[in-house]
């Protein structure tokens, strides 16, 4: 006669077996690691797991490495690396990347748009009161129309960097570069992109590394 407790420990090997070959089961293929295991392809263990990335994100170890994020980069470093990934729209770019490039775009706007002013002040301030078919001062003339090239250079210098590593900061973040688009919402488009570009760098983002 079998008595409880041989019952209860017979139930017990019963539920801890087939909770043994359902847990095989869910991880029968080789090449996805089990839960909480580290993809054996990275070092470190931070990588996937079958359930998402863990760890912190990789990231460069020298600001001379292009291939991955550099976190804590100088302005220096931003600048540099903004313009040797020229074009590159893959892989991922950090906050203090992309925001130290973001102030180096609006500094070279910025003289562009002083001598502009200067122009046009000079211009104002030297046209007769009673005629409104003056001609500008040649010097005014000349000062607004060195702004217009440099603003023009500047422009056509920085579009492609600026939208490439934007699509990167997004990528860090864990969206896909096409968010970018959202600037195109009238009115609030902007702000939705500003709000994801200022989000901290997740691990995850490392499905954009190529």
């Amino acid at each position: 006669m079998i008595g409880w407790p041989t019952i209860l420990v017979r139930d017990h090997y019963l539920r801890v077996t087939m909770s043994y070959d359902a847990n095989a089961a869910y991880n029968s293929d080789s090449d996805v690691p089990g839960p909480g295991m580290p993809d054996p392809g990275t070092s470190g263990g931070h990588g996937y797991d079958g359930l998402g990335y863990g760890g912190a994100p990789r990231s460069a170890a020298s600001p001379d490495d292009l291939s991955l994020p550099l976190y804590g980069a100088t302005f220096g470093q931003a600048v540099k690396r903004f313009f040797k990934n020229y074009a590159k729209f893959s892989g991922r770019a950090s906050r203090s990347e992309y925001w130290f490039a973001y102030l180096f775009t609006i500094i070279i706007g910025i003289i562009p748009y002083i001598l502009g002013i200067a122009g046009g002040t000079i211009s104002s301030l030297s046209a007769p009161a009673d005629s409104y078919n003056a001609t500008p001062p040649a010097g005014a003339t000349a000062l607004m129309a060195t702004a217009g090239i440099l603003l023009l250079v500047a422009f056509l210098a920085t579009i492609v960097p600026t939208l490439a590593i934007t699509w990167r900061r997004l990528h860090d973040a864990n969206f896909a570069g096409p968010f970018y688009f959202l600037n195109f919402i009238p009115f609030v488009g902007w702000i939705i992109v500003i709000v994801l570009l200022v989000m901290e760098s997740k691990p995850e983002g490392q499905r954009f590394d190529r």
